[in-house]
């Protein structure tokens, strides 16, 4: 494992799950795609724990009896739809405001490093009213490859101008993590996210915090993340 920084210069963050809850519109998308199709609708938890793996593992919590082929013929439908509802009931998980906020505060950038479409990272990322704060945004489109490979976390750095061995990247999945670690970042885990079914313990992470005020502290105190 990797040793903080000294001086930290960014920090880069996975956005569903790390920094945003869209779980909500995320299942309420799916909802109305079974409602249109007369099918059973999904509990609620199942589908949340696999929202950080993206649209086609949503859809097989929806449609588990369809083939590849037939969850990617609904991918646009349910993108369509999404889309329709994209920040109804998205709001940051409890205390990341505050932590940008000390971040911004401190002169650190951040950014978002997502695998979601590029127009739908843009169109929530303008509705919350972040845009105007990143430093840098890559979606999971920009490249021909998405996390766990480090390109789009290294893209990032480069466009904001940022030393990847001076930055954090954070997130609640294990592809985070493992992008995180070969771009050569500061990896952060977060136990408050999706997680897709797993213990971010045990990915590997440089650290691993239970709350974005941990993140906070350590930036105004200059503390270790344990």
């Amino acid at each position: 494992m990797k040793s903080l920084p000294t001086s930290i210069q960014g920090v880069l963050f996975d956005l569903d799950g790390t920094l945003l809850d869209s779980a909500p519109d995320l299942y309420a998308a799916l909802v109305r795609q079974c409602e249109e199709e007369n099918a059973p609708v999904p509990a609620y938890e199942p589908v949340r724990e696999v929202v950080s793996r993206g649209t086609r593992a949503i859809l097989q919590r929806g449609f588990p009896e369809l083939d590849e082929a037939g969850i990617q013929a609904r991918v646009q439908r349910y993108l369509d739809l999404y889309e329709g509802m994209l920040a109804e009931h998205t709001r940051p998980f409890d205390g990341i405001d505050a932590m940008l906020a000390t971040l911004e505060a401190r002169g650190i950038a951040w950014g978002v490093v997502t695998n979601k479409p590029g127009f739908l990272t843009d169109l929530l990322l303008e509705r919350i009213g972040w845009m105007p704060r990143v430093c840098a945004v890559v979606a999971g489109d920009t490249l021909p490859v998405k996390k766990p490979d480090p390109a789009p976390v290294l893209l990032a750095c480069e466009r904001a101008g940022l030393d990847p061995a001076r930055c954090l990247f954070v997130g609640d999945d294990r592809r985070d993590v493992l992008a995180g670690n070969a771009a050569g970042l500061y990896s952060v885990a977060v136990e408050w996210g999706y997680l897709d079914g797993g213990n971010p313990h045990q990915w590997g992470a440089d650290a691993v915090i239970a709350h974005p005020a941990e993140l906070s502290a350590w930036v105004e105190r200059r503390q270790a993340i344990a």
